[in-house]
């Protein structure tokens, strides 16, 4: 009996240290997967964070006149071109501007002309915005620049796809809602929860209007580039780059001289121009001269007269 009982209790002190050493083989190889698991995402971390910000980076880079063409790479772009320019053949160019931008698809916002080509000291010029589809922009700011001379050129561009990812994350938010407002507008039985929920409702309605009219806004930016032109119509066009010293010396002199000329012949041009209107009033002080003076002669006239009697007047008086 005593052998028994030993060989019953040494059996189930087996199984108990089987038992022990499982749960300990089970812990280990869990802690091990949770390990393994945990370096799994700190190396697929960095790697996704440095993809993520390659992308960023490649979002817009620094070029001549400041921005290259942007990698879209799914961000949400907002560009701009400001260009200002001098030509001699204005007409010609703002129908070159009309005609580019019509086959690319772009369109006119606002444009405005003023002055004229017959004075020196106001020749016509040009203000013009117009918006272009971002896709073709590169291909029309080339062509624009090659009609004129170009003496200013900036690019811009703008990120806006945090805000543009806020605006959508807020509609589908406010869709939910409003779906499960109308469900339970369908199970409402009183007037009270009728009332809240309508309520409710009218509000979700006009924030997604709201934010509806945001991402139309953002949409149409992103869309649509938009190039601000000055154009301004010159008789001789101001050379851009660098110049040596000689260079530059002979450049100022000239436009010096050129000034002058163009001022002296500003002068000549005025003075004949007004050669009618000196006329008239040249008539008009000599009217008002002669009147002056024959008024000044009749009262001496009549001075003398009366100082004659007198003296022919005064010896007989003696008398």
């Amino acid at each position: 009996m005593k052998k028994k009982y030993r060989a019953m209790a040494l059996g189930l002190a087996g199984m108990l240290l089987l038992a022990v050493t499982g749960c300990g083989g089970g812990k280990s190889m869990s802690n091990e997967m949770a390990a393994g698991a945990t370096a799994d995402t700190a190396v697929s971390m960095p790697e996704e964070a440095a993809a993520a910000e390659d992308n960023y980076d490649a979002g817009g880079a620094a070029s001549e006149s400041g921005i290259d063409p942007v990698v879209n790479n799914g961000r949400k772009l907002i560009k701009t071109v400001r260009l200002e320019m001098q030509t001699k053949e204005f007409d010609a160019l703002l129908d070159g501007v009309r005609k580019k931008i019509q086959e690319t698809g772009g369109y006119i916002e606002n444009s405005s002309v003023w002055g004229n080509s017959y004075n020196y000291s106001s020749t016509r010029s040009s203000e013009l915005t117009a918006r272009i589809p971002a896709e073709r922009l590169d291909e029309f700011v080339e062509v624009i620049s090659g009609l004129g001379n170009v003496t200013y050129k900036s690019e811009g561009v703008e990120d806006v796809t945090l805000q543009y990812v806020d605006v959508e994350s807020h509609q589908k938010a406010l869709e939910t809602e409003q779906e499960r407002l109308l469900e339970l507008l369908e199970k409402a039985d009183n007037l009270e929860d009728l009332l809240t929920i309508e309520s409710r409702l009218s509000e979700v309605r006009y924030e997604l209007e709201n934010y509806g009219s945001q991402k139309r806004i953002l949409d149409n930016q992103i869309n649509y580039s938009t190039v601000h032109m000055t154009i301004t119509e010159v008789e001789r066009i101001t050379e851009v780059g660098e110049k040596s010293f000689f260079e530059e010396i002979s450049d100022r002199f000239g436009t010096n001289l050129y000034n002058v000329g163009r001022g002296l012949r500003e002068f000549v041009i005025s003075l004949i121009g007004a050669l009618p209107i000196l006329a008239v009033w040249a008539v008009f002080i000599g009217v008002i001269v002669l009147v002056i003076r024959k008024i000044f002669y009749r009262k001496k006239g009549e001075k003398t007269v009366v100082w004659g009697k007198r003296k022919i007047q005064d010896p007989k008086d003696d008398e």
